[in-house]
């Protein structure tokens, strides 16, 4: 996809009817939420059935509860039923819940209010599975990075205008009829826009619905925890939502108690937060070239850390009392601290976008609502730890907020380096990304030719010691290499390249060959793409050597399709035998222009050393 990738999804009517209604669905949610809160903390004793307090609290418990509750089986519905229809009977009752939520305004019926709340929750425990869902059947492979950049977006950038917009509306003198106008205009208009969604089909037709909220609950945690990197994929996603939400609550009083901020200040606070995950998710898709790519979720992370902790680090000894937001905001002792909160949320929005297109791709089709609802569950579980932390932290161990804030930095960072000992791929694919995008500027073509599925054997030209690295870069598969032994064996990467998938090779050793070629077989049928370098070692002219006849063995042992792959330019690099051996003196070129190019497949029947050698020459061509 190119750079117009994103704005090409919005006209689209696959897309943008859905885009439409799930920014319209959390825009008014947060109409209704933040209105609702705003008018409890001002009105009068009298008028509240509990205190200010309590109500508060109990709503935001009613609102979350439904996600424990409806989570699994809305992830079964939304595997069972076409999507789209599924979709519109949600958009149906959240048309129902605003009308009432109207009459509960104008009335100031606020125990009608509070129920209502708990019943949003449950239309948005519904919601989410099937939102999710949707995305992989409606788009291709290539663009779910797009499509979940644009939903991340759209979804952020709707809690914040929701928030703000709750903020004006309260403030004026017909605020109950305003909001019940508003909230009942804007579900009929998310309804409207849903009729509009391509149909998507059942995955799974004949699964049989029971609400048996335990069974189901442990049922489709089951379910989500199947398949190891998708259920990675998901606490990390979870953890996500654990840190904002931890941010969120405190930003209150942190702008009012450390910055002297009124409530416009902590209104910019949250808006440069979540525009930051906008800006994030938007350029993900730029980032990962167009594909999923989680060498940028460790950036991510890292980014958050940092800012995370240099938020907390930059608040200055002496502040003012502000008299107005622009006293706040051009006070520039106070821009750092904007800019890190900025970031942190762009670090946010890189680091949740590949995962949930990673989650959503590795799902299996009919299971993919129930995965998702699996991630709402824990979304709610980490949810509610943050706010326990929070009162820990805060009330007994009593901490500061800009402390806490410490804690989260060093605490992301924590799960950040376990994340990369559990899934060495992570910190693989990341170590690629730097490499590729500091050292070089790699140019690729016809990598559509790489199968998104199953097996396949990769055979490459051998020019440096960073030619498995740039080759894994610009894959969006991991691909398993054959290697010589003696690099498998050295002390600082032996364990780091185990854990990669290498498969060793000693060309001296047969039962190193023989080991080497089953693992290869296993590999290749277990569906895995296998990369080898068939010149046996690097060349020693840039020239394309001759190829050694093992790879016939394999692919005789193995008949899937073979894609040959030039890589160009690298010739003269620190890494190649330019000067007689590679790394040798100091290294005198930085961000070379490479081409990788890949060729057409050819089947197993037509592979031969002859044939194979003079495809991966022609793709490199005269560019060594």
């Amino acid at each position: 996809m190119n750079n117009s990738s994103q704005s090409s999804l919005l006209t689209q009517k696959r897309f943008l009817p859905y885009f439409i209604t799930q920014f319209l669905g959390a825009f008014n949610d947060n109409i209704f939420k933040n209105v609702l809160l705003l008018f409890v903390a001002f009105a009068s004793v009298d008028t509240l059935p509990i205190s200010s307090n309590l109500f508060i609290n109990l709503a935001a418990g009613l609102f979350i509860l439904p996600f424990f509750l409806f989570s699994a089986l809305a992830g079964v519905l939304a595997d069972k039923y076409e999507k789209s229809w599924f979709i519109r009977k949600v958009k149906l009752l959240e048309v129902v819940i605003m009308s009432l939520g109207a009459v509960g305004f104008i009335y100031e019926s606020y125990e009608i209010l509070l129920l209502l709340l708990f019943l949003m929750g449950t239309q948005s425990a519904f919601f989410g599975p099937v939102k999710y869902a949707l995305l992989p059947q409606q788009l291709e492979t290539k663009e779910l990075v797009s499509g979940n950049a644009l939903v991340e977006t759209g979804t952020f950038l709707a809690i914040l205008i929701g928030t703000l917009g709750a903020g004006i509306i309260a403030s004026e003198e017909s605020a109950k009829l305003i909001a019940a106008v508003c909230i009942v205009s804007f579900a009929v208009l998310g309804y409207v826009s849903s009729y509009f969604i391509p149909e998507a089909p059942s995955n799974a037709p004949d699964l049989k619905v029971k609400w048996q909220p335990v069974k189901l609950t442990r049922a489709t945690l089951a379910i989500a925890k199947k398949d190891r990197p998708t259920f990675q994929a998901l606490m990390s996603i979870s953890w996500f939502w654990f840190l904002g939400a931890a941010y969120l609550t405190q930003f209150p009083n942190f702008t009012k108690v450390y910055l002297n901020g009124t409530e416009s200040a902590v209104a910019f606070l949250l808006a440069l937060f979540s525009v930051g995950i906008a800006i994030g998710s938007l350029a993900c898709d730029e980032l990962s070239n167009h594909r999923i790519e989680i060498g940028i979720v460790p950036m991510g992370s890292l980014g958050i850390s940092i800012f995370g902790l240099l938020m907390a680090t930059s608040i200055p000894e002496s502040l003012p009392d502000f008299n107005s937001f622009h006293q706040f905001v051009t006070y520039s002792e106070l821009w750092p601290l904007f800019a890190y909160l900025l970031l942190l949320g762009i670090s946010g929005g890189i680091f949740i976008v590949p995962l949930y297109s990673l989650m959503q791709l590795r799902a299996k089709p009919n299971e993919r609502a129930q995965v998702i609802a699996g991630l709402n569950i824990y979304n709610s579980l980490f949810m509610v730890g943050s706010a326990v932390l929070g009162i820990v932290c805060l009330s007994i161990l009593e901490f500061s907020i800009p402390q806490l804030f410490v804690l989260l930095a060093i605490g992301n960072t924590l799960v950040m380096l376990y994340l990369f000992y559990q899934v060495p791929i992570y910190a693989f694919r990341f170590f690629t990304w730097v490499v590729t995008h500091t050292m070089y500027r790699v140019k690729h073509k016809n990598l559509h030719h790489l199968p998104e599925k199953g097996g396949a054997l990769i055979i490459c030209n051998h020019v440096s010691y960073m030619d498995a690295l740039l080759l894994s870069a610009v894959c969006p598969r991991l691909i398993r290499f054959v290697m010589e032994e003696d690099y498998t064996k050295l002390p600082p990467i032996r364990r780091f390249l185990k854990r990669a998938g290498v498969i060793p090779i000693s060309a001296t050793n047969r039962s190193s060959i023989r080991n080497a070629f089953k693992e290869v077989e296993r590999a290749l049928h277990e569906g895995h793409i296998v990369c080898i370098f068939p010149e046996g070692k690097l060349t020693s002219d840039g020239e394309v050597a001759e190829f050694m006849r093992g790879m016939e063995l394999i692919i005789k042992r193995s008949p899937v399709s073979v894609i040959p792959m030039a890589l160009k330019g690298l010739w003269g690099s620190y890494f190649s035998r330019y000067k007689g051996s590679a790394c040798k003196g100091l290294p005198t070129r930085f961000w070379t222009k490479l081409e990788i190019e890949a060729g057409k497949p050819i089947l197993a029947k037509d592979a031969s050393c002859k044939t194979l050698r003079q495809s991966v020459s022609d793709l490199r061509g005269t560019l060594r």
